[in-house]
């Protein structure tokens, strides 16, 4: 047998390492650690020492007794159906070591008896060979011992000995024939116990020159075996597959049958009876465990292999792992980063009091304190760091640009009908108010124009309250800002958010007093008010410059013109060109026959054509770039907006773009932003469900519009949709369903039957197909081109969704006088209607010491001895109260009724 480990051999007789060290050591073994190797001699010397120490002699066993227990299946087939019956077959077998001298006495008397029957000087050889090889080949059952069997003893193969010439005997001159025949077998027994003594002898001497020999090849094949496995050990590697492992040492073939179960690996295996082709895996399990094979499962040995160790060793340590925390993860990922089901962590979650599901989304600071609990290392990470790597690289690009003067970005801002897509128009010599629905800007325009000054980039904005945020963008976005002021109007709301956005910013202003030409100009009162805002003119010793315009007629265009170069040129506006550009969405919507269009501002570098464009959520390459006025280019410098054509989406108006250097890198940032989009949105609706559900169980169910809202651009939907949800109360709210850019599709139709919603569409109509679900669902379908309409309608079907207001109005007073009875109508009240009018018809209440003592209605109204319908004030009455006969003298009767006002927001 090879050698073994000490921690082989433990992990066979199923103890520890250490307790197997200690008693190597008591038993006088020089072994220390587990990776020695223990040679059969060393397990004989300890298995004796066991032996003794448990007070056993070392002896083998007297009586072995094995028991096998085997269940099978049995199917029979009955009239109540196939019946499944269990077989349990029970097998007990009893192995007897003879004694050696009870055995020996059973072959003389097995002699003598023979004796009687065959002639005495018969050959007894073979009955000498039979006897010794019943001694030699006595049957010994298998016992489990603390530690591994002895190696297998050699069998010799039975030997001829010659038999020796009979000697003399001393009564060799008498006849026979005339002995008595006792005497004679008495002589035939002596002289075949002589002859087997002798053959005995002879064999033992045989028997131990072999064992001799066997024990000294054995040793040198195992030295020899040995040293060529630490060989192979230092120089080669583990094989990668199983049949390029190094073959062991052609053994010598011994001379007796090979048993069944043991693994010959110097053979190949075959498929069945004969196999051709390397080992596998499988092989060597099916193997080594004996699965499969006749005779049952085989007791796994404490070596798998014969040159050395085993090829795969199970760790013996628990294995720590660092764990990247993000500030937010999945119970699932952070399962799969410790390499554990999800259950091990949803159990340590319970344990820390909080129920969740493979799906949900924990802190960093819970996940932290899981990792920590099941051993792990916690390492910190930023959920951004993909974005602050991009932020880096960006920033590190633009400082290896050279810096160049840029032309200016200018926002036009003011309140609503100011003039101020008309002032754009007169510079750019068109007419984009006249084409604005209203006469509303509905989205952001963005222009640049060559001035005989320099160029100027200019960005209008709406004026609409609505358009908060798209002012907001625009003043972040740009240089400076133009605040449009009506010189026959004054400053209004927009005017004032306008000022607030360009501090905010911390852009300069430039006042443009505007239609400067009608009879009501005054432009002092502009002045005046503004300067009430701290917007200080400058021949008031302020810094902001206030220029006197007309769109109408192009009065003071130059001089605004100048204004904005001049404080360009204070501000020393410079961008690096030769970079790969960055920049801002001005805006976007989705068009039918091109897909996603982007309106970009390039802020710095260049963006080209084919360059790969990430977006805030949205990437793509860049497939075609046009200018404002729809002509193809090629190429855009900083300052110039433009308009593309290639992403995947509508990116929301204010992200900001980026060119990146692959594909790849673009589709990752975009991924990882969706990711985490849709984790704060989850987060959200989940905080909202629970708000919504607290505040229905304090206050009642509100009531819900769903809405469902398509706009041609992203600019004007955010618009909307915040307009929407800012109106409602505590009773009625507006819920958007779904919001997104291009037309109405039927998806959205199906969308509004199953969510039972009204259909907006802003400056978009539906196509074939949704119209006729709409016209056979009966779904609620308006277009709208002006922000106005749609919000006043909103506003009025949520008035409509009210509870009217229950107002009481009292309509007279009568005063009890006196109080008598009527045979008919039972106590009679007598009356003076001190105020209003008392009517039959109306629910009254009755006061005593202006306390309400009771509420119900008049049984009766008389006037004299007629019924009245209605007494006037200052007039007598006989009053019966229906169902109350406790009126008293003093008692005011009060009549009112309750009406109806509708409600609105």
């Amino acid at each position: 047998m090879a050698q073994v480990t000490v921690r082989q051999l433990a992990e066979v007789v199923g103890a520890s390492a250490e307790r197997l060290l200690t008693q190597m050591k008591e038993a006088g073994l020089p072994h220390t650690e587990s990776e020695e190797a223990v040679s059969d001699e060393d397990k004989q010397t300890l298995l004796a020492y066991l032996k003794r120490s448990h007070g056993e002699t070392t002896e083998a066993p007297k009586r072995i007794t094995l028991k096998r227990k085997t269940i099978s299946t049995l199917k029979s087939s009955s009239s109540q159906g196939k019946k499944t019956v269990a077989v349990e077959v029970r097998k007990k077998r009893t192995y007897v070591k003879r004694d050696p001298s009870e055995l020996e006495a059973e072959v003389r008397a097995a002699k003598e008896h023979a004796a009687e029957e065959l002639p005495a000087d018969e050959d007894l050889a073979e009955i000498g060979v039979a006897a010794e090889a019943a001694e030699v080949e006595t049957v010994e059952a298998p016992v489990e011992q603390e530690v591994a069997a002895e190696a297998p003893v050699v069998e010799p193969e039975p030997e001829f000995v010659p038999e020796p010439e009979p000697e003399e005997d001393e009564d060799e001159d008498i006849d026979p024939a005339n002995m008595d025949p006792e005497v004679l077998r008495q002589r035939a027994a002596r002289r075949r116990q002589k002859k087997e003594a002798e053959e005995a002898a002879a064999r033992k001497v045989a028997l131990e020159a072999r064992q001799r020999e066997e024990a000294e090849r054995k040793k040198s094949e195992e030295e020899a075996r040995v040293a060529k496995a630490e060989k192979a050990q230092e120089t080669l590697k583990r094989p990668k597959r199983l049949h390029e492992a190094p073959r062991e040492p052609e053994r010598e073939q011994s001379p007796r049958k090979k048993k069944h179960g043991r693994l010959d690996r110097a053979e190949p295996l075959g498929r069945g009876k004969h196999r051709g082709h390397n080992l596998s895996l499988s092989d060597l399990d099916r193997a080594e465990s004996g699965v499969g094979r006749r005779g049952g499962r085989k007791k796994l040995k404490a070596a798998h292999s014969e040159h050395g160790k085993h090829g795969f060793e199970m760790p013996t340590e628990r294995k720590t792992i660092e764990v990247q925390l993000p500030e937010a993860i999945s119970v699932g990922d952070l399962a799969q980063q410790m390499a554990v089901k999800a259950s091990v962590v949803i159990k340590e979650l319970m344990k820390l009091g909080v129920m969740a599901t493979i799906n949900q989304m924990l802190d960093q600071d819970t996940a932290a304190l899981v990792v920590e609990e099941l051993g792990h290392y916690v390492r910190l990470v930023s959920a951004d760091a993909i974005e602050e790597s991009l932020v880096e690289t960006l920033a590190q690009t633009t400082d290896e640009g050279t810096l160049e003067s840029r032309a200016p970005v200018v926002t036009v801002m003011g309140h609503v009908d100011h003039g101020k897509t008309s002032l754009l128009d007169y510079i750019r010599k068109s007419h984009v108010a006249s084409g604005e629905a209203g006469g509303i800007t509905q989205h952001i325009g963005a222009y640049h124009v060559d001035t005989g000054h320099g160029m100027i980039s200019f960005l209008d904005t709406p004026g609409h309250a609505a358009f908060t945020a798209m002012r907001a963008r625009g003043a972040r976005s740009t240089d400076i800002v133009i605040l449009v002021v009506a010189a026959d109007d004054g400053v209004m709301p927009q005017t004032e958010e306008a000022v607030q956005h360009a501090r905010a910013a911390g852009v300069p202003l430039i006042v443009a007093v505007n239609k400067m030409d009608k009879e009501g100009a005054d432009p002092d009162r502009v002045k005046n008010e503004l300067a009430a805002k701290d917007v200080i003119p400058e021949e008031w010793g302020g810094d902001t410059q206030f220029v006197p315009v007309s769109a109408h007629t192009g009065q003071g265009i130059e001089e605004l013109l100048e204004a904005v170069l001049l404080q360009a040129e204070l501000l020393e506006l410079q961008a690096p060109r030769d970079v790969p550009a960055q920049g801002i969405v001005i805006e976007s919507r989705l068009d039918k026959g091109r897909g996603s269009v982007a309106s970009l501002l390039v802020q710095s570098g260049t963006l080209r054509a084919g360059d790969i464009v990430l977006a805030g959520l949205q990437y793509g390459r860049v497939r075609a770039m046009l200018d404002e006025n729809g002509q193809p280019i090629s190429e855009a410098g900083p300052s110039i907006p433009v308009e593309i054509l290639g992403l995947d989406g509508t990116p929301d108006a204010g992200d900001p773009f980026a060119v990146v250097e692959s594909e790849k890198r673009a589709r990752e940032i975009a991924d990882f932003r969706q990711e985490k989009s849709r984790n704060t949105k989850l987060a959200r609706q989940q905080a909202a469900k629970l708000d919504n559900m607290f505040e229905s169980m304090s206050a009642g169910e509100r009531k819900t519009l769903n809405v469902v809202v398509k706009a041609d651009v992203r600019g004007s939907l955010e618009a909307i949709q915040s307009s929407l949800l800012d109106l409602g109360n505590d009773e009625v709210q507006v819920n958007i369903v779904s919001g997104g850019v291009g037309g109405i599709a039927e998806t959205d139709v199906n969308l509004a039957i199953t969510s039972g919603s009204v259909v907006f569409g802003f400056n978009v109509r539906a196509d074939n197909a949704a119209r006729k679900l709409v016209e056979n669902e009966g779904v609620d379908l308006r277009y709208y081109n002006v922000i106005y309409d749609l919000i006043d309608d909103v506003k009025q079907a949520l008035s409509g969704m009210l509870a009217p207001e229950m107002r009481e109005e009292i309509l007279g007073i009568a005063e009890v006088r006196d109080v008598f009875r009527s045979p008919k109508f039972g106590q009679i009240a007598g009356c003076m209607v001190i105020e209003g009018t008392v009517y039959r018809s109306r629910p009254i209440r009755v006061l005593r010491d202006n306390v309400v003592i009771y509420e119900g209605e008049l049984e009766s109204l008389r006037r004299f001895k007629d019924d009245a319908s209605e007494v006037r004030n200052g007039m007598e009455c006989g009053i019966g109260v229906k169902n109350y006969t406790d009126v008293k003298v003093g008692d005011q009767i009060e009549v009112y009724e309750v009406k109806e006002i509708a409600r609105t927001l």
